[in-house]
This record gives C-alpha cells, sequence and structure tokens, in this order.
C-alpha cells in the first residue's frame, strides 16, 4: 500500500499555488514589473502563444480554459494591439491560426525578463541544489499530470 499521509497537505499546497498563480494581483506584479501595458485578461493568452509557432483559437481556448468565443474576442483584441496576427491554418486553410508578431515577441520577452527577476527575488535564499530539484520536481509533477489528462 502507498504511503499516503502527506498527500492532503501537498494537495493543499498545490492549491495554493495554483491561486497565487492565477491570481489577477500575480499578474499585476509581473506586467508592472515588465513596465508592460496589457489588459490582463489577454496577458495568459499572449503567454500560452508565445509557446506555440500557432494555435487555433479553438485550442488555445481549451488551453487557457475559456470559452472560444471568448478567446475568439480577446484574439481580436491582441492584433488590434499588434502583438498577434492571424493566417490561414497550416493544416487546414478554413482555420484562422494566431501567431506572435516581432512586438508581441519582445513584449514576451520584457515578461520573461521580469520572470526571471520576480523568481530570483523569491528563491533568493534557496540553494543552487534546491532550485534545481523545485524545478525538476514540478517539471516531472506537470508531465504525470498531463499524461493522465490524455488518458481521459
Amino acid at each position: 500500500m502507498r504511503d499516503t499521509s502527506n498527500l492532503d497537505e501537498l494537495a493543499g499546497s498545490l492549491i495554493d499555488l495554483v491561486g497565487a498563480m492565477n491570481s489577477p494581483r500575480q499578474d499585476d506584479v509581473l506586467l508592472r514589473e515588465a513596465g508592460v501595458s496589457l489588459d490582463r485578461a489577454l496577458f495568459p493568452l499572449l503567454v500560452r502563444l508565445s509557446i506555440s509557432p500557432a494555435m487555433g483559437g479553438a485550442e488555445l481556448a481549451e488551453q487557457v480554459g475559456r470559452d472560444p468565443s471568448t478567446v475568439s474576442r480577446q484574439i481580436a483584441k491582441l492584433e488590434e494591439l499588434g502583438l498577434v496576427k492571424r493566417q490561414p491554418g497550416a493544416n487546414d486553410m478554413r482555420v484562422k491560426e494566431a501567431v506572435i508578431t516581432k512586438a508581441g515577441s519582445r513584449t514576451i520577452e520584457a515578461i520573461k525578463l521580469a520572470r526571471r527577476t520576480l523568481l530570483s527575488q523569491l528563491l533568493d535564499d534557496w540553494t543552487k541544489e534546491e532550485r534545481t530539484m523545485l524545478s525538476k520536481l514540478l517539471r516531472r509533477f506537470s508531465n504525470a499530470m498531463r499524461d493522465k489528462q490524455q488518458e481521459l
């Protein structure tokens, strides 16, 4: 039988972490540190799009947990700001895929730099080994969770 003695504590810690990461305040802190003026609702979409070379609205909606029609309107706003552009899909010309523009890439770079700064502050008193272990364990956990979701 598996040892489940700390699973409730682990679940509580994960709930706290996800809550902190998803907090609008956290987005505000990161955007302020980056010197970026962007509607908080658009921020997660831009970040998610920066990870993929191109993505359709339905796929993006699935990844950010929002309604496809809402995401479509938000992509249009990002396009108006010059941060993304839409192009015909690589696999299906009927699908419009959003891709990051050069201006969008500059915005993402500012956000990445701000994220590094903030993480450095949060982990300032951690050893290099602790930071390395945290990264490896979080990646392992994230991959296991993704794999479990794909079984459904």
